[in-house]
């Protein structure tokens, strides 16, 4: 808007009225005046005829740039409560002006005006001041009257909170009225007299703006008498609250967040400060000492994802975790994602049950290194961690394994019926009897039933069996230009699953939501984004969509992938039915459930309904916040799940979260949320792709290692699944908590000879 500059205005009662608590209460709000075109503001006030007000005095101060802004005032009803309106905000286009009669500015062409009750020579100077912008204090007083009065104008939200969550539900309104001002040249000015850093008072906002003002105050006061300042004494925190003495200090402040933390997550032993949770599946039943070994390595929570596995799955991870815990007399704590309302693909068609076994090769196709094989039987699970073997066979005969010695050479026919030698490397007793590795130098492709002939010399031969070859994980080959089309079809499986001569794949979705919602033209990623492109038709049984971006070989897409649609008005339900039949095997056997895609209050609602009525006001919740609306609703369902008792914690989920909102943005978003949760007392769990290189790949990128490293900010850093993840968790529980996290860089001091000061 051109041509348009911006008023604000502070209201402060009299602070020797009588007012619930001496209560002063102050406000700023914004509105668009066009130059030349002033508006008329009218505000009416009710009062309880016991009160006494001296005087209300509203001022203006021009501004010249304006941020996104909001405006509350609160003044006590009939029954000495604080008012409820509506807040506003503006962002330069246009600001709506709420009233008690919820009447909207109608016209242009009026003028400002102010109302006044009453007469008092004092308040009117005390306003004055406060109106002026000369000193650092003075500005902190206007700041810390804004604070004030948005806690009393959500006194009637706050008050249906828990007693649990009370407090840090107040320090969360004061944090969110300091956020809506305009306070960047406050924050210069406290910089340029080396006080506090207003970006990071969000743990205790009340204590450390009441901190800053007694020191100032001190500061000035050989210069000035007290007694000759108009606001002198109002900020001594007892007459402001006597009820809140002591309630809303910064030690007091750390000492909630650190218990909500506790409660949630557990404590922590050994002097850490950050829970390591970890993903895990079907793998961890595989594999006698999985959990043990993760749990060893730093793991103090294991997460269980409903979305895969089923009930006698879990009861097997939670069973294992349990006794593992005991054995090891380590605290470890489950936490179990309901798979909420998330769109993914369907079932393909399972490819050929055979394994392929590669030998890494050089640039001229020359065998630089033999691949490795670990040969067991299938009760023995995977190879040991400290093994990282390119395939794996499982034998039929313990006594063909026992026999085998090192040097021993196995001869076989592959799929294809090539001849083929695996020679013996190491032999490994393993929990339930003995493994070994075998080495092959060419390439072999390996079924179910493929025969294994061992000929000693001076013993007879020996034969085993291949049994249990996985099926190959079906999927298809996406690139750019592609044509895929996404179908509503029922069943479980695509009988064609490859790609045809016009180039064009399907796939299936059984979600409703996904054919109700999307429109031509509109965005779509696949598998957290790898893979995106556009709609270009759809119909009530079939999506068409055109690749627009895929790696220059082309991108995998299997079954079970994520299906984003980031600007779709797709409306899901809160819970699913699947997460209702969930909810009550997690009441029973886990200690934490994960809420996937919040998006407003009414999940928080419908969640809170659901608990109460199965009675688990004792079971802790994690939010997971990854979509647009869930980040932009954060502090309205922060507080409305503050209404529980459940111990309570957010999940930024960062793949969904990028997906959704867009890449450039995400670590902006990130912080928001860390800083919004911080100021709430609620733990934060950090997750997806945290040392993901290191977890697949056995190596971490630099940047993986800095990324985890930021992890020490919240309570709790997540690692997904992978072949290296015991590896990983050990390094992450280095980086977090061992004493290089406390270790300064050695900087030598410099010795300057004396020609080097002439």
């Amino acid at each position: 808007m051109s041509g348009v500059s911006s008023f604000s205005t502070s209201l402060v009662t009299n602070p020797t009225s009588r007012l619930p608590h001496h209560a002063i209460q102050c406000t700023e709000f914004l509105g668009f005046v066009p130059k030349g075109r002033p508006i008329n503001v009218t505000l009416s006030w009710r009062f309880p005829v016991r009160t006494q007000v001296g005087v209300i005095q509203l001022f203006g101060l021009h501004k010249t740039k304006l941020k996104l802004k909001s405006f509350a005032f609160s003044v006590p009803n009939e029954n000495d409560q604080a008012g409820l309106c509506d807040s506003g905000t503006c962002t330069g286009d246009e600001m709506p002006v709420p009233f008690e009669n919820d009447e909207n500015l109608k016209g242009p062409d009026e003028e400002i005006v102010s109302s006044v009750l009453g007469t008092d020579v004092d308040l009117l100077r005390t306003v004055e001041h406060l109106g002026n912008k000369g000193s650092v204090v003075e500005k902190l007083k206007a700041v810390y009257l804004h604070v004030l009065a948005s806690e009393q104008w959500n006194a009637s939200q706050l008050k249906l909170c828990h007693r649990n969550y009370l407090d840090s539900a107040t320090n969360l309104i004061h944090y969110l009225a300091l956020r809506c001002l305009d306070i960047q040249q406050l924050k210069e000015d406290l910089t340029l007299v080396g006080l506090m850093n207003l970006e990071i008072i969000n743990l205790h906002v009340l204590s450390s703006l009441n901190a800053s003002i007694r020191l100032l105050e001190a500061l000035k006061s050989n210069s000035l008498n007290p007694k000759d300042s108009v606001s002198a004494g109002i900020f001594t925190e007892k007459r402001l609250d006597p009820q809140n003495d002591g309630k809303f200090t910064i030690q007091t402040m750390r000492k909630k967040a650190s218990s909500n933390s506790e409660f949630l997550l557990g404590r922590l032993q050994d002097g850490r400060t950050t829970h390591i949770m970890v993903t895990v599946g079907q793998e961890a039943t595989e594999n006698e000492t999985f959990i043990t070994d993760l749990i060893k390595a730093g793991t103090s929570i294991i997460r269980i994802n409903c979305a895969h596995g089923n009930p006698s799955i879990w009861s097997e991870i939670i069973k294992r975790v349990k006794e593992s815990s005991q054995m090891l007399e380590k605290p470890c704590r489950i936490l179990m994602d309901l798979a909420g309302p998330k769109l993914r693909t369907g079932k393909l068609k399972s490819g050929p049950s055979v394994v392929k076994i590669s030998p890494k090769k050089n640039a001229s196709g020359n065998v630089v290194f033999p691949a490795q094989v670990w040969l067991s039987r299938r009760e023995a699970g995977p190879p040991p961690t400290h093994l990282s073997p390119d395939a794996v066979l499982f034998v039929d005969d313990q006594q063909f394994l026992s026999e085998l010695e090192i040097g021993d050479t196995i001869r076989f026919s592959d799929a294809r019926g090539k001849k083929r030698l695996l020679r013996i490397s190491k032999k490994i007793h393993v929990f339930s009897g003995t493994g070994c590795v075998a080495e092959c130098t060419r390439t072999a492709y390996v079924q179910s039933g493929t025969e294994l002939h061992v000929k000693g010399k001076k013993r007879r031969s020996q034969l085993g069996k291949v049994v249990d070859v996985p099926a190959i994980e079906p999927y298809i080959r996406l690139r750019v230009g592609d044509l895929l089309v996404i179908s509503r079809c029922s069943s479980s499986e695509l009988d064609e699953m490859h790609v045809s001569m016009s180039g064009t794949h399907k796939i299936t979705c059984s979600s409703g939501y996904l054919f109700d919602s999307v429109t031509p033209g509109e965005p779509i990623a696949f598998d957290d984004g790898k893979i995106w492109g556009v709609i270009k038709g759809t119909d009530i049984s079939e999506i068409i969509v055109s690749i627009t971006h895929a790696s220059p070989k082309g991108s995998k897409l299997g079954s079970d992938k994520s299906i984003n649609i980031p600007e779709s008005n797709i409306r899901f339900e809160g819970l699913t039915s699947k997460d209702l039949m969930d909810l009550e095997f997690v009441a029973a056997h886990a200690d934490i459930v994960g809420v996937s895609f919040v998006r407003d209050i009414h999940d928080i609602v419908v969640l809170r309904q659901e608990l109460e009525k199965r009675k688990l006001q004792n079971l802790g919740v994690i939010l997971k916040i990854e979509t647009k609306s869930g980040f932009e609703n954060l502090p309205l369902i922060l507080l409305e799940a503050m209404k529980s008792s459940n111990p309570l914690g957010v999940m930024i989920a960062r793949g969904d979260l990028a997906v959704e909102c867009g890449w450039e943005i995400l670590a902006d978003m990130q912080e928001e949320i860390i800083s919004l949760c911080g100021a709430a007392h609620i733990p934060v769990v950090w997750a997806t792709q945290v040392l993901e290189s290191l977890v697949k790949s056995g190596v971490p990128t630099r940047a993986e290692i800095t990324d985890a490293a930021h992890g020490r900010r919240v309570k709790c850093v997540m690692l997904n699944k992978g072949k290296h993840i015991v590896k990983a968790v050990s390094t992450l529980d280095n980086i977090l908590h061992s004493k290089s996290a406390e270790r300064k860089v050695d900087v030598k001091p410099v010795i300057l000879s004396s020609h080097q000061l002439r």
